[in-house]
C-alpha cells in the first residue's frame, strides 16, 4: 500500500488535476512517486481478485515437493520376536499390508533381503525394489530402490522391550520417510500417508494377532508417541 504524499510547500507545484499521489518501492528497493489514475463518479470500487491457479497448482499442494516423515510407537502383547517375525516376512505383505498387491522376495544373504514390492492406490500402480536390513529382533531397515515415482522412501522398524517383567510384551517403534520425485506425482503425499502410512502399525498388529493370536494385554499407545514432520 502506498504512502500519502507531504503537504505541499511554497515552493512546490500544485498536484495535477484528477490524479492521485502514493509512494511506493520501486524494483530497485528506490522511493519513487508513481500517478494512479483517479476513479470516475459512479465507477464500482477494484475489488483485487485473486491469481488463477493453473494445472500445475492445481496437482500439487502444499505437502509437494517436500520429504514427509512420520514416527509411530506402541506397546504390543506380543514378544520382540514375534513382531519381528511377523515384519520380516516380506513375502506375506501382500497378504495384509495397505494397498500391497504384491511382494517377493528376489535375493537373500545374512542380514540383507532384496524384495520387490508392488503398491497400488489410484490412480497409479508402482513396483520398486527394496533393500531390507535385518537386525534379529531389534531393528528392520527398508530403502527403495528403482522407483518411478519416489525419490526418498525409507522405514525402519525398532523392537525394545516392552512392560517390566513382561517378556511377551514388546514396544515397537516405526518410522517412515518419503518424497515424491515429480510434482505431478506429488498430489498424492495426502493419499499416501492417509491410506499407507498412517494404517501400517495397525495392519502389522492385526495380522499378529492372525499368526500369534490374541494379545496378551490390551495395546496402547504412549503418550506423544506419534509424530509428522515435513521437510522444506
Amino acid at each position: 500500500m502506498g504512502l500519502p504524499c507531504p503537504r505541499l510547500g511554497a515552493d512546490t507545484h500544485p498536484p495535477v488535476t484528477g490524479l492521485s499521489c502514493f509512494r511506493h518501492l520501486s524494483s530497485c528497493g528506490i522511493l519513487a512517486t508513481s500517478l494512479a489514475p483517479k476513479r470516475p463518479p459512479g465507477a464500482p470500487a477494484w475489488v483485487p481478485q485473486p491469481p488463477a491457479r493453473t494445472f500445475l497448482n492445481l496437482a500439487a499442494p502444499r505437502l509437494g515437493g517436500k520429504r514427509m516423515e512420520y514416527s509411530e510407537e506402541r506397546v504390543l502383547g506380543y514378544s520382540m520376536e514375534q513382531m519381528y517375525n511377523v515384519v520380516a516376512n516380506v513375502e506375506s505383505y501382500r497378504l495384509f499390508v495397505p494397498w500391497c498387491t504384491s511382494s517377493k522376495v528376489l535375493s537373500c544373504r545374512k542380514g540383507l533381503t532384496r524384495a520387490e514390492l508392488e503398491v497400488g492406490f489410484a490412480p497409479l500402480v508402482e513396483r520398486y525394489v527394496s533393500e531390507i536390513s535385518l537386525t534379529p529382533q531389534h531393528q528392520i531397515r527398508a530403502v527403495c530402490n528403482d522407483s518411478r515415482i519416489f525419490s526418498h522412501l525409507e522405514t525402519l522398524w525398532r523392537f525394545s522391550p516392552g512392560l517390566p517383567g513382561q517378556p511377551d510384551t514388546c514396544t515397537l517403534d516405526f518410522y517412515v520417510s518419503f518424497e515424491f520425485k515429480s510434482i505431478l506425482h506429488s498430489h498424492l503425499a495426502s493419499l499416501f500417508f492417509d491410506e499407507v502410512v498412517k494404517q501400517m502399525v495397525t495392519a502389522f498388529e492385526r495380522w499378529a494377532e492372525k499368526v500369534y493370536g490374541p494379545q496378551t494385554i490390551f495395546a496402547w499407545t504412549p503418550p506423544k508417541s506419534l509424530a509428522l514432520f515435513m521437510s522444506i
